[in-house]
């Protein structure tokens, strides 16, 4: 077994069980924490598959921006935990159900999986030769040019997700002043202004 067996391995292993204690930890707090050794256990695969641009990319976006982001947002909201684990409390055989249905559905497929002739030429033709084309050109290439309507489409149902999920959560509340720009842009200056006369030596 080489270097990079060992280092594969134990990527993997770490990804999977940060990402079942993500799911398992009672502390959301905790839960960011995982979900950040996942990202970094992710990137290096990523390394270990060539893929440095995608693994740098991983890091920054991911664990420098939204798990970040995630975990103000957790520390930040007022949050009734007990509740929420009353209602996780509720609906785990559901769950459980669920996840033995995903797992027989896994050992399913991995029991009938049979590889077809040409299969890794196929897979080695979709990108470049690694050994002329940097892999940041080759991404590039594959979003912007043989896939630029997909990367689109994507992109528009991710803007169209983030519109409805504000729609969906926006609340207005009574006694908030909010900005109002019609009637600042309507207002009537004799009406908003008053000019007065202070005389030198006395205030307003």
């Amino acid at each position: 077994m080489t270097i990079a067996d060992v280092a594969f391995y134990g990527f993997a292993i770490v990804t999977l069980v940060a990402g079942f204690l993500v799911t398992v930890a009672r502390n959301p707090v905790h839960s960011v924490l995982w979900l950040i050794l996942a990202f970094f256990s992710s990137a290096g695969l990523f390394v270990l598959l060539g893929a440095e641009f995608v693994a740098m990319l991983l890091v920054i976006v991911y664990v420098g921006a939204v798990a970040v982001l995630f975990l103000f947002v957790v520390m930040m909201l007022d949050v009734d935990f007990a509740a929420l684990k009353g209602e996780m409390a509720r609906a785990m055989p559901l769950a459980l159900l669920v996840g033995v249905v995903l797992i027989m559905q896994f050992a399913l497929a991995y029991g009938a999986w049979v590889q077809a002739d040409g299969a890794l030429g196929l897979r080695q033709a979709v990108a470049p030769d690694a050994a002329q084309v940097e892999n940041t050109k080759a991404l590039g290439l594959l979003m912007y040019d043989k896939y630029f309507l997909p990367f689109q489409l994507s992109g528009m149902i991710l803007l169209v997700a983030m519109i409805g999920a504000i729609a969906l959560t926006l609340r207005h509340r009574s006694g908030i002043k909010r900005q109002d720009v019609l009637q600042q842009m309507w207002r009537d200056p004799a009406k908003t202004m008053e000019l007065r006369d202070v005389k030198p030596g006395q205030g307003l």
